[in-house]
Parts: C-alpha cells; structure tokens; sequence
C-alpha cells in the first residue's frame, strides 16, 4: 500500500514510526512549514520532518493545499491512501479525493466525543473516566467521518495531559496499524458518529491557566493535570506568578477564605469553595519546578493569600 503521511507534532511520531516499521511504502510526507522556536528564533523543523529525513523520505511542506501546483503533486505521488495525524490543516475536497482509498485519521479521543483542537486536555478537565483514539475517514466537517477502530484507555488519577498525550500517540499507532491490515484485506466496515452525543474541544488559551479559587477543589485539581504542560495553571503568590504543575483534591475544607494557605503537617494546603487544593509541585518565575516540601523550605506561606 503506497501511503501520504501528513502530520507535524510529535504526537503523529508514532503513526509515522509505525508505518515504516511495518514496511508500508511511505512515498512522501506533509507537514506544517519550518517557523521560529525559542529565545534564538531559528526556524526548526517539526518532529514528523525530522523524522521523515531521517529515513529518506521527500517532505512537502506547503503554506495551503489549495494551489493547482499543490493539488497536482498531490496527486503525483498516486497513493492509494493518505494517513492524517495531528497534522494542523484543513482539507479541501479535492485533496479528500485525490488518493484511491482516500484519508483517515487518527484523532485522540473516542469520538463523538471531544472533536476538536484539545481532546486530551478537555478529557481530563472534565472529569471523564475514560478516553482513547479512534481512526476515521476524513470528511469535510470536522471530526465527524465514519469510524474505523477505536482503542479505548482507561484515563488514571494521575495522569496529566502531558502523559496522556504520550500514552494516546502510541495507541493511536496501534489503532492506524489494525486498520490497515484490514485496507489491505477489503473494505472496513465503518461506524456512523452520533450527532447528538458529539461534545466538542475547544482550543486551549493562555487565559484559562489562571486558577479561580472560588471554584471546588475537585474541578481545580482536574484544571491542574489537564493544562500540564501547557499552558500550565497559574495563580498569584505576593505578586509573582505561581505555576501549579500538580495538586491533589481533599475533600475536607478549611475554615479559609478562598485561597487563602494553610501549612499545617508541612503541606501547602488551599481553601477553595468545596474542599482543599493541596500544592504538590509548583514552580516560580526564573525557577525551576520544586516540591510543596522544597518550596516551604523556603519561603513562609501560612495564611497568605493566593490569586
């Protein structure tokens, strides 16, 4: 099977790997163009393009694939599938029917549920059990094509959004790696999303990292693990920004303003407007991520109010 690999972060890494460990003839890859990162400002290259260097493979990385020169290399490299993960671009028709079997996709959720930008992150701040992929064909509406497979996963009291990601990307390679043997052998039979249970995942905002401590401590310990590592929620500590990476859930409240710090049994303890949000790992401006422990080690916090 001669397959287009379209896909930019490392999220798509492990569909990628995937198929070229399995021998799948790769002829070419898309991805988002080359843009500046970090203090220098130098043009990096996107993990999928690292990738696809390394193997030999010819990496196209178009600003639109709506351009009469762009559809017409598409459509030169006569694939019979094109394999779309994470890839950060929305595509027209012509791309959808320009190879033999089309495009599916490998989305991180168990869809209808969470279509859009940020399913992990959503999944975890709002509380869900469980989440996983599913591979699907590709239609012009968002995230709404048939599906093909799913691999579920059972999401951990721990689990951050960073990890989640980590654990979905190699499910994801799992879940493609099925459904293409089943390509090879004849038509998959695809299931149909239902529209009324679609919930959909907004893109994620800077502005959401900050922590409202009238809230209860239960949504602002799922709010911490599902902006980790990015954008990372936030709160004011005597006028400085205090990042929370992790924080724990109690249901006993204290007798505290909202926001407001209790040290007792040497743990950074907040009262919020249901139960107590007790700071595991937290982080200050020019400093790098510290224990609760390691921070009251340093600084004097009993009573002082956050935010």
């Amino acid at each position: 099977m001669k397959i287009i690999f379209a896909g930019t972060p490392d999220f798509a890494v492990p569909s990628l790997q995937a198929l070229l460990d399995a021998k799948y003839e790769v002829c070419a890859v898309y991805t988002q163009p080359d843009r500046p990162s970090g203090r220098g400002r130098h043009e990096q290259f996107s993990p999928i393009k690292e990738l696809a260097i390394k193997y030999g493979i010819p990496v196209i990385q178009p600003l639109t694939l709506k351009a009469d020169e762009d559809l017409s290399l598409l459509k030169s490299f006569n694939a019979d599938l094109m394999v779309v993960v994470a890839y950060g671009m929305i595509l027209t028709e012509a791309v959808l029917n320009t190879p033999k079997l089309g495009c599916i996709n490998v989305h991180g959720s168990l869809l209808p549920r969470w279509r859009g930008a940020a399913p992990i992150q959503r999944c975890l701040m709002a509380g869900d059990e469980k989440t996983g992929v599913t591979i699907m064909k590709i239609v012009r509406k968002l995230d709404a094509g048939d599906m093909l497979h799913k691999e579920e996963y059972l999401i951990g009291m721990n689990d951050t959004a960073s990890v989640l990601h980590d654990k979905l990307a190699a499910l994801g390679a799992v879940g493609l790696c099925k459904v293409l043997t089943e390509m090879e052998k004849g038509p998959v039979l695809a299931e149909l999303q239902d529209e009324s249970l679609v919930t959909y995942a907004e893109k994620l905002t800077k502005a959401e990292a900050e922590v409202d401590w009238h809230q209860s401590a239960q949504d602002l310990a799922l709010k911490v693990r599902g902006l980790n590592a990015w954008p990372v929620a936030q709160t004011v500590y005597q006028g400085s920004v205090l990042r929370i990476w992790q924080a724990e859930a109690l249901e006993c409240g204290l007798d505290l303003e909202p926001g407001t710090i209790s040290c007792l049994n040497k743990n950074i303890d907040v009262a919020t407007a249901k139960g107590t949000l007790r700071l595991r790992e937290v982080q200050l401006p020019g400093g790098k991520r510290i224990s609760a422990q390691a921070f009251l080690n340093a600084h004097s916090v009993n009573g002082v109010k956050l935010g």
